[in-house]
């Protein structure tokens, strides 16, 4: 377990997803459900012998991580992997819940033949799959991936539509709406900076500006500085 603060949280937990899952607990010491989780998760990912790792977050201390997550309620956790948020929870829960939780992110002893064909990752694999487990998320995030990668919005976003949301289908539903030349240019400085502050004047008005305002901050992802710099930008544009 690691106490991670605004100036920490990318490399203990953005980077450090990149080798082992990391749980994030979004926490306050005036929380009473926060108190009651705490310890359970503690005990769960204790248990996982480091093959998940948990990253607690003060959000009175650290409220920046709590506004590029966009939470509004605690406790929030939050499951990175490779960078990226895969499964989330908000208030308390009981300990076989939260094992349920934890228990996903590692990795299964034997692999299914669903598991086998979305690891190969191309569009017949992933179509097979679904075959066999039509609401698979991840066959179902990663071919709408492939859908949106060349330019197939319609069928990206309609294949979205079978999974709950998350934060995944929401980055590859940004990713359809954007355009497949949108994963690129979100990442790049020269290119975000002035396409936000152009869309910024048009938010209050625009309900398409606004969208495709948030669908750059979702491709941009939390663990980019520029994420909480706009979200609080359109919070002020707003309201």
């Amino acid at each position: 377990m690691a106490d991670v603060t605004d100036a920490t949280f990318q490399t203990d937990v953005v980077e450090r997803s990149g080798t082992v899952p990391v749980v994030v607990d979004l926490w306050a010491a005036w929380c009473g459900p926060c108190r009651q989780l705490g310890p359970v998760l503690e005990r769960v990912i204790d248990a996982t012998e480091g093959r998940v790792e948990l990253a607690k977050v003060d959000v009175d201390t650290n409220p920046s991580v709590a506004q590029a997550f966009g939470v509004q309620t605690i406790p929030a956790v939050f499951a990175l992997v490779g960078g990226k948020v895969v499964d989330q929870f908000i208030g308390a829960k009981p300990e076989a819940a939260v094992r349920q939780f934890v228990d996903g992110l590692l990795p299964a002893a034997e692999e299914t033949e669903v598991q086998r064909l979305v690891a190969k990752g191309d569009e017949t694999s992933l179509r097979e799959a679904l075959e066999l487990e039509p609401d698979n998320a991840q066959a179902v995030v990663a071919l709408s991936e492939l859908h949106a990668g060349a330019g197939r919005s319609e069928e990206a976003l309609a294949l979205l539509e079978r999974v709950p949301p998350s934060a995944e289908t929401r980055r590859v539903a940004a990713l359809a709406r954007l355009g497949p030349e949108a994963a690129d240019g979100a990442g790049r400085a020269d290119d975000v900076g002035p396409r936000l502050d152009a869309l910024l004047e048009r938010v209050r008005d625009d309900p398409a500006a606004r969208q495709e305002f948030l669908d750059v901050l979702e491709l941009l992802g939390p663990g980019d500085p520029r994420t909480l710099t706009y979200r609080r930008a359109l919070t002020t544009r707003l309201f």
